[in-house]
């Protein structure tokens, strides 16, 4: 029965080091293979250290991580991998939270967890798609803020037909050179 780690960060600029001390305090081992570590986005889905983590695992053994999102981004990947886990006969033990789906207390707070996040996520999406309906309604404008108005705007196109440079124009409007492009492409 191997107490198998595995540690994870988003990105390069962030450090591992807590994770690896935690899981190393609960036994599994850095130097001998056991634990697994990687920075890299949940959402990639290549993870190639999880994958090798996940084949090094076998019947008996425990994954053991320190918070149920280093794992998995989602919950649908989040249950995948943790069916494959039971259906193999290893436990999941997550530290921070207090989770060891060995037992069957464990196994019941991880699906309330995952139930939870889950719902959570649906209702974050939908408070949201709300909002953006009421916002709308109430004639709210998304995105960036013209820096000319209309008027400006045929000045501009007037500039261009007599002849006025791409340069100038930056100079007299304050726009990049590719806005002037678009919207003088718009008339021509």
């Amino acid at each position: 029965m191997a107490k198998i780690g595995y540690a994870r960060v988003s990105s390069v600029g962030q450090s591992l080091e807590v994770q690896l001390e935690k899981l190393e305090d609960h036994g599994c081992k850095s130097g001998d293979g056991t634990i697994f570590s990687e920075k890299l986005s949940g959402l990639d889905s290549t993870r190639p250290e999880l994958k090798a983590c996940l084949k090094h695992l076998r019947k008996g053994d425990s994954l053991v991580i320190t918070k149920l999102d280093r794992l998995a981004r989602s919950t649908r990947d989040l249950t995948a991998i943790s069916q494959d886990l039971d259906d193999r006969k290893i436990g999941l033990k997550v530290l921070d939270q207090d989770i060891d789906t060995s037992t069957p207390t464990g196994k019941l707070l991880f699906n309330l967890l995952a139930s939870i996040a889950e719902f959570e996520t649906a209702l974050r999406k939908e408070r949201q798609t709300d909002g953006i309906k009421k916002a709308l309604d109430n004639g709210v404008k998304f995105g960036r803020v013209a820096k000319l108005t209309e008027e400006e705007v045929e000045e501009l196109r007037g500039d261009r037909r007599e002849g006025m440079s791409t340069k100038d124009m930056v100079g007299k409007y304050g726009l990049s050179r590719a806005s002037i492009y678009r919207l003088t492409a718009k008339e021509e």
